[in-house]
């Protein structure tokens, strides 16, 4: 049964233009193609990048962050209680009304205290600034060394500057050893995202990451095994020009330098909204839909390529859109908001009322106390009852 899926799952029918069969791409002492199995090495590949990128955030980022002044605040734990600890790990992290009132029932505590006690333990469940600070320093590492290896190995190629170049030969075009190392380095890194995945700090556009990690490396691994390298290398450099701008920004937020930070997601936003709305249409989407066709008919191949470069477009449209929304945002406030895509840290309102109870029980906030000995009215005057002390020393009565 495996043998026969495997022979249907390779059929030269769904991978190449009608015409073309294995037998064509088969490898010689001085040609080489794209083997499916050669995307096996991604595997070890990515554990790899992952052991490196602990020792990395260990060894760099997190002393990094503290010299550079990333403090975790300090979150108030949650009382243990195991009633409430097994509703929160089984059923729900963030109970309804009626939910609170039959837990506060069964522990035999006010139901204020069983929100909060749910509050803190949702906020002790959220990334601290230090982990966050370390995953945008190893993302923007990566993005840097990668965006620049595919600047180096697509300087001097046709197809950077002519993009029909992409169809030459195809799809016998022979794989570079520069290439193929770049295409392993792209691919390990996305499995090393997914591997890291329930791991790594989790933000309000999490499903749309994953389509987008699912989507990025079936993009990836397809392209490689029908050869469309010269197409996959294009879509890669286009991608990590942003990122290298997006991990700075994160990286100068959590260090509060606010104006760093504001122009960085400036000249960010610019740089993903032209390349992602305007190079990556042109020179990917235009490219694979009508230049492909001046060299062989539609195929399975083809059809299935496009699907996922749309895909991959309908997710710029999102970002997109939450991007222009905080640029208008920003235009307008004239200070950048909050990233949208980042889960706030909730805070303890009743916690607060109490310390605001206790320091007006210790003297500290007055205000209340001045204004009942009428020492301040309402019209700014001085009191009815008080005194004015003449040039003579007498005193007169108002």
């Amino acid at each position: 049964m495996a043998r026969s899926l495997n022979e249907w799952l390779w059929q030269h029918e769904f991978w190449l233009p009608p015409g073309i069969t294995w037998e064509d791409m088969q490898e010689s002492e001085d040609v080489h193609y794209p083997q499916p199995r050669d995307l096996l090495l991604s595997i070890p590949f990515a554990l790899i990048l992952v052991v490196i990128r602990c020792a990395f955030e260990r060894a760099i980022a997190l002393p990094l962050s503290s010299k550079l002044g990333v403090r975790d605040k300090q979150r108030p734990k949650a009382q243990p209680n195991r009633m409430l600890e097994t509703f929160y790990s089984t059923h729900c992290k963030n109970p309804e009304e009626g939910e609170l009132i039959s837990l506060a029932k069964q522990c035999d505590l006010p139901v204020r205290k069983v929100e909060r006690w749910f509050r803190r333990r949702r906020n002790t469940d959220r990334p601290s600034l230090s982990k966050k600070f370390c995953e945008a320093c190893w993302r923007f590492t990566f993005y840097i060394i990668s965006f620049f290896t595919g600047l180096a190995v697509l300087y001097d190629k046709p197809w950077l500057w002519d993009h029909r170049e992409c169809w030459t030969g195809y799809p016998q075009q022979p794989l570079q050893p520069s290439l193929f190392w770049y295409y392993l380095l792209e691919l390990s890194f996305y499995w090393s995202l997914v591997f890291t995945l329930p791991f790594d700090v989790k933000r309000k556009d999490f499903k749309e990451q994953i389509v987008h990690h699912a989507a990025t490396i079936f993009l990836i691994s397809f392209s490689y095994c029908a050869n469309y390298i010269r197409i996959g290398t294009l879509v890669m450099v286009i991608h990590d020009a942003s990122d290298c701008f997006l991990e700075p920004t994160k990286i100068f937020n959590y260090m509060k330098w606010k104006k760093t930070c504001d122009s960085l997601f400036m000249i960010f936003s610019a740089v993903f909204l032209i390349s992602r709305l305007v190079i990556f249409p042109y020179t990917v989407l235009y490219n694979t839909y009508y230049y492909s066709m001046e060299i062989f008919q539609p195929f399975f191949g083809y059809y299935f390529m496009n699907a996922l470069l749309i895909i991959l477009q309908l997710l710029h449209v999102f970002w997109s859109c939450l991007i222009i929304h905080m640029v208008y945002k920003f235009i307008l406030q004239g200070t950048m908001e909050k990233d949208m895509r980042s889960d706030t840290e909730e805070s303890d309102k009743d916690e607060e009322r109490e310390k605001i109870r206790e320091k007006e029980k210790n003297g500290i906030t007055y205000f209340s106390n001045v204004t009942s000995n009428n020492y301040i009215q309402r019209n700014g005057s001085e009191p009815l009852n008080s005194r004015t002390h003449l040039t003579n020393g007498h005193v007169k009565e108002r």
